[in-house]
């Protein structure tokens, strides 16, 4: 009688399956994600219902994903993968500005904004004046840095939430002048729940974790040859700071936006050099 076919047969058989990729990179990718994987249902013992659970979740996050909502994103915001990938990615220098998550509402090609200019289409809010310096790591000043700006609406919705806020509101690209300066105005920021209403809401729900995301302001902050960096930047007024679902939060990146009109710098690092060898 043959001896029984192992775990560990089984997971060399299909990690063999990849040998024959073009891709080296895809190969190492899907090889070590499946290593994960079966190393997960093992130490779990995965039942059979538990797995078809999960698939369902994913199918039903799948369902919600459309031009205007990206349940996946939220799901990877709310398991800590998004920060974890911008943490891996930026291996920033020292004094660099800290990344954060991107989340799952950003949207391209937002409108040019002039300098001081509000993003804002409803003035009826109090608002606030953001300025600030967009600057290299070794401390020149970088003119014509572009400055991608969004931000949730007074009620708590982006426009993509809503059908009743105008496209593009709160959204805004913004240029540094030859000196390396910006000024951003905005309402100052709400603190609002990520979508509840789906798979991830669920998950939430059922684990006791709290839904919400401290008041912040985002900003995609790009200019050639330095490294993009995609952050927010958080009121120090608010009281998720600590719980943020996305685990976003990074102290470097709280102001007091009480102060209306506040300052905050931008530091980039070279595209070309080894910054952690600058660290």
């Amino acid at each position: 009688m043959s001896p029984a076919f192992t775990n560990d047969q089984h997971l060399n058989d299909v990690l063999a399956s990849f040998d024959r990729a073009t891709n080296p990179r895809l190969a190492d990718v899907l090889r070590s994600l499946v290593a994960h994987l079966h190393a997960f249902v093992i130490e779990t013992e995965l039942t059979r219902e538990e797995w078809m659970m999960g698939i369902e979740f994913l199918t039903a996050a799948g369902r919600l994903c459309d031009d205007r909502r990206q349940e996946f994103i939220l799901l990877s915001d709310t398991l800590g993968v998004s920060m974890l990938v911008e943490m891996v990615n930026q291996q920033n220098s020292d004094g660099a500005t800290e990344p954060t998550v991107l989340g799952p509402f950003y949207v391209p090609n937002a409108p040019a904004r002039k300098m001081g200019e509000s993003i804002a289409q409803d003035d009826s809010h109090d608002d606030v004046l953001i300025l600030g310096v967009v600057r290299s790591s070794r401390g020149e000043p970088l003119a014509d840095a572009s400055l991608d700006v969004w931000q949730v609406t007074p009620n708590g919705l982006y426009d993509v939430q809503d059908a009743t806020i105008t496209p593009m509101s709160s959204r805004g690209i913004y240029r540094t002048g030859a000196d390396g300066r910006f000024a951003v105005r905005t309402t100052i920021p709400v603190d609002y729940q990520i979508p509840t209403d789906g798979p991830v809401g669920r998950m939430l729900a059922a684990t006791g974790r709290p839904a919400w995301r401290p008041a912040h302001t985002h900003f995609m902050v790009s200019h050639p040859n330095y490294r993009t960096v995609i952050t927010h930047v958080f009121d120090a007024a608010s009281p998720h700071l600590k719980s943020d679902a996305v685990f976003g939060v990074r102290d470097s990146l709280i102001v007091d936006f009480a102060e209306k009109v506040l300052s905050f710098d931008f530091v980039l690092d070279p595209i070309l050099d080894d910054v952690r060898n600058q660290s």
